[in-house]
């Protein structure tokens, strides 16, 4: 008998034999950790649900990963006509067309791993029924799967740049954590709402909505310098005002450094991650009943 099984004998107040001991399995209650180390030990499922998702989102497509370049450039082209040309809207001396897409580059990562996110739980539903594994790595891997398709359009917005001879500063050092602030946003509210659809379906015509008007609640066809302070630092707890003004000022330059937007945004997003990730740990033990 060995010493592990000896112990739970003697925790349950069972006879030292050589039977098969008895395991007592009890749900938790109140808020449980996050047990980030177990997540640790479950690294290998990342890599197969990133590759997958990577994988399924193309699949019998014709045009394939070009739709990551697509969608953000043809709103672009909408954005530039309507509101640049048409609408005069200000570009705080940016042309506008490069205005527009440095912000939809970050904006199309943090949306798709919004949508992608907040149905991965009721997408997996087979795998989630059958066997056990950490709940978190689900609307993790549906993030993460979103960084093809960031690098794809990037590479455009390098080329436009290189077209319109904009030479990024010294401050493109903190564009990646600009787009590490864009994966927590997207991934704190993707554990709200992948926790949610299991339990309420309808929150799949919800997420449209909400994208939609999170996009023009996002400093992408305007500047956020249109407002005065301190409204533009109030602006800030729109965690995507922090993305894509960082991202204007660090690669094109502007002149209105986000210094306090972003330390806002950043405290909004930290709080939608932690408090997404303890409602989805707490949700958790009943998603293979419900979904």
């Amino acid at each position: 008998m060995t010493v592990v099984q000896e112990k739970i004998a003697v925790q349950h107040a069972l006879p030292l034999t050589d039977e098969k001991p008895l395991l007592v399995i009890r749900p938790s209650g109140g808020w449980p950790s996050l047990n980030l180390r177990e997540l640790w030990e479950y690294r290998d499922l990342f890599y197969f649900l990133v590759w997958r998702d990577i994988k399924v989102r193309y699949k019998q497509t014709a045009l394939g990963a070009a739709w990551a370049i697509i969608q953000p450039f043809f709103t672009m082209v909408v954005f530039s006509l309507f509101f640049g040309r048409l609408g005069h809207i200000p570009s705080d001396g940016i042309p506008y067309p490069i205005f527009a897409y440095a912000a939809l580059v970050p904006w199309s990562f943090f949306a798709n791993g919004l949508t992608q996110s907040s149905s991965s739980m009721v997408g997996s539903a087979r795998l989630i029924t059958k066997i056990y594994f950490p709940r978190l790595v689900v609307p993790i891997a549906a993030v993460l799967s979103g960084v093809v398709d960031f690098i794809l359009a990037f590479v455009v917005l390098l080329g436009m740049m290189l077209f319109y001879r904009i030479v990024p500063t010294i401050n493109i050092v903190w564009l990646p954590l600009f787009l590490l602030l864009a994966l927590v946003t997207s991934l704190g509210v993707g554990l709200w709402l992948s926790a949610l659809n299991v339990q309420y379906r309808d929150v799949r015509y919800v997420v449209p909505f909400l994208t939609q008007f999170w996009l023009f609640a996002t400093p992408i066809a305007y500047p956020s310098s249109m407002l005065s302070e301190p409204w533009r630092t109030v602006y800030g707890l729109n965690p995507m005002v922090g993305v894509v003004e960082g991202f204007r000022w660090a690669l094109l330059g502007t002149h209105t450094a986000p210094g306090p937007v972003v330390m806002v945004s950043t405290f909004a997003a930290l709080l939608l991650l932690f408090g997404g990730a303890f409602y989805f740990r707490r949700m958790e033990k009943t998603f293979a009943d419900v979904v």
